[in-house]
């Protein structure tokens, strides 16, 4: 037991090096954004919406969680060298930045990379754009505001993607669910 606990410190320590820290930062995103689509597609056949996994369907939302991943790695860096520090008034003017600079950029970058592996026209981007968009947002809101003082106040850098890809998987089924909803934006869970 003792020697499984020493290689996973040793693992978890050059898995977070900054040597590797893009690489495990990306495979988390990949990892955990195609297990929210998983979870989502096995209750949608559960309750008969959805006849088999559609394993295309997981490819797509595993690799928008590669873009997103990338996207989280820089964008995390960039915050803790812009704003260093930990007071509360900090941490809620990062939470503020987050929510209104990176949110809007992330679904976005979501969309855009869905579009391109669907081989999407721009109206039917600009279409789905239209009619999700507020439906993410106003979910990005109620979910990461508390996460992130948690983030923000309390994890090193290095951990900030591990900890959000772990809370996004609740918001990733949630994401997986609305992104393949064939209705508008006004049907809801």
């Amino acid at each position: 037991m003792i020697r499984l606990v020493k290689l996973f410190r040793a693992v978890t320590k050059t898995a977070f090096s900054k040597k590797y820290l893009l690489f495990t930062n990306v495979a988390i995103s990949v990892s955990l954004s195609g297990v929210g689509d998983i979870i989502e597609q096995h209750y949608e056949i559960y309750k008969g919406e959805l006849a088999a996994w559609d394993r295309q369907r997981t490819r797509f939302m595993s690799i928008s969680g590669m873009t997103v991943g990338v996207f989280c790695h820089g964008w995390y860096n960039f915050m803790d060298r812009r704003y260093p520090g930990r007071t509360i008034g900090l941490v809620l003017k990062k939470v503020l930045i987050d929510q209104t600079v990176a949110s809007p950029i992330v679904i976005f970058l979501f969309f855009a990379t869905l579009a391109t592996l669907k081989r999407a026209s721009w109206e039917e981007t600009r279409q789905e754009v239209r009619e999700k968009f507020i439906r993410l947002y106003t979910a990005e809101w109620v979910v990461w505001p508390p996460a992130q003082i948690v983030n923000f106040y309390f994890l090193p850098t290095k951990y900030r993607v591990l900890y959000d890809n772990t809370i996004s998987l609740g918001y990733d089924i949630y994401t997986s669910y609305v992104i393949n909803d064939e209705c508008t934006g006004t049907t809801q869970r």
